[in-house]
């Protein structure tokens, strides 16, 4: 189809130009946002599953884990960790259990997205059992327990003593693009 004055091709330019952006803000941007994240750490974010297999515990040092737990705006949950800190050892495999309501009136499907900080430290923080590997559908007023299962790395540097481990529930009940970008493969998982 030729366009026929300058008019009609303007608006097929235009017209180009939005579905170019909404491909881009959609399905590009976030796999660009998730590569530059496992490249750099950030957001807690670091490269692909790793099994556990060194079974050595530092007992030489201690580390301090501070738990966070954030709703996004607007969410009506409850969404809290047991406690608020632990001291543990390097190596050491740990099992803390947040808690999580629903005090909406209709059933919701939510996801938990993981953010370390210190962002080195991310790398040195493994999951083997954690709430945030998949969505979880909660029914109206629908309470659980929702453990994680980790360890800290022998290898965290010296220099980091104190670290936070802090997820955010976000509704995916009408986002398969979150979904879909949150979950990411099983087994041990460094965080």
């Amino acid at each position: 189809m030729k366009p026929k004055n300058k008019a009609q091709k303007t608006l097929m330019i235009l017209f180009g130009v939005a579905i170019f952006w909404f491909v881009f803000g959609w399905w590009i941007m976030p796999a660009m946002y998730n590569v530059f994240c496992q490249i750099t750490g950030l957001n807690g974010k670091i490269e692909g599953p790793s099994g556990y297999t060194d079974n050595t515990v530092d007992k030489t040092r201690t580390i301090t884990v501070q738990f966070v737990a954030n709703v996004n705006a607007g969410l009506p949950w409850d969404f809290y960790p047991e406690r608020d800190s632990i001291r543990l050892h390097p190596g050491e495999i740990v099992r803390v259990v947040f808690y999580a309501k629903n005090n909406s009136n209709k059933t919701m499907t939510v996801q938990a997205i993981p953010s370390v900080t210190p962002g080195q430290a991310a790398r040195y923080l493994r999951k083997t059992e954690c709430f945030c590997f998949t969505t979880e559908t909660f029914k109206p007023g629908e309470v659980e327990q929702m453990p994680v299962l980790f360890h800290i790395d022998t290898e965290l540097p010296k220099d980091i003593n104190e670290l936070s481990l802090s997820y955010t529930m976000y509704d995916t009940s009408n986002s398969p693009n979150l979904r879909a970008n949150a979950v990411r493969g099983n087994g041990a998982h460094p965080i």
